[in-house]
């Protein structure tokens, strides 16, 4: 059980805003971004908020939000800076449209398209060679959570890109996504997320980068927000449909400058 005195210090390094990022996934038009974006062009405030857009609407975004405080990225990028690399989008090209965040090893790519955990650790050095900052996704299986899992899995996902890293995976994000609960409506309880958020943080200090933002993702709602955001190691939120929604998103964020 960690004392209150290492809970304070790492409160102290993580600082006082809520991080929520909305993942649009595969979902978009130009019309319909352009409501979104007006809507959010707002928002924010005392809580960090970005969204994580397709690739060909990152121009639109860089267009909409660059005047406000709300940060946009992408939701994958390649380990690769060029070459003959069809359909990969590398991390300086994400810049240049001035990304701040990268998804990397977000659970549809692990399970859709193989992705290896040394391969998200690669594509997270990637992205901060070109200054983007990756927010790392880790997350079980309900089969892998039944079977009592699910501590070694998250710790396996993270380890592999704390060794590739080093002192630098200080400058990342970690989203703890449980694969059970993205799209299906189920979300960990605050108690369990916690559990896990307790766990990753105690890696985290153990590679002297407890500072490191812990978000939630799975089925995260407005109604459910300011629970999760109650628990100590939970410091914002991956958000996936609900983000999708300004009046949802925005209130997902207003729960994040609410939380203590």
């Amino acid at each position: 059980m960690e004392s209150a005195a290492t809970n304070r210090q790492d409160a102290s390094q993580r600082g006082p805003r809520r991080l929520v990022v909305g993942n649009w996934k595969l979902h978009g038009s130009l019309a319909a971004n352009a409501k979104l974006l007006a809507a959010l062009a707002g928002g924010g405030g005392d809580c960090g908020l970005a969204v994580c857009v397709p690739f060909p609407y990152l121009a639109q975004a860089q267009a909409a939000l660059q005047a406000t405080p709300v940060a946009w990225g992408a939701q994958d990028v390649s380990a690769h800076a060029s070459g003959a690399y069809t359909g990969e989008v590398s991390a300086q090209m994400l810049a240049e449209f001035g990304c701040r965040y990268a998804l990397a090893g977000h659970s549809e790519r692990r399970q859709m398209h193989h992705e290896s955990d040394s391969e998200v650790a690669a594509k997270a050095a990637a992205a901060l060679v070109a200054g983007v900052t990756p927010i790392l996704c880790v997350g079980e299986t309900l089969a892998e959570r039944e079977r009592g899992a699910m501590h070694d899995v998250v710790l396996r996902q993270l380890d592999a890109v704390v060794a590739k890293l080093g002192d630098a995976i200080a400058r990342t994000v970690v989203a703890y996504e449980p694969v059970w609960a993205i799209g299906t409506g189920r979300t960990a309880t605050p108690a369990q997320a916690q559990e896990v958020h307790a766990l990753l943080r105690k890696r985290l200090r153990e590679a002297k980068a407890a500072g490191v933002p812990l978000l939630y993702g799975g089925s995260v709602k407005a109604a459910n927000a300011a629970a999760l955001f109650a628990e100590h190691d939970i410091d914002g939120a991956l958000v996936g449909g609900a983000s999708l929604d300004a009046n949802e998103f925005l209130a997902i964020a207003q729960a994040g400058r609410a939380a203590p």
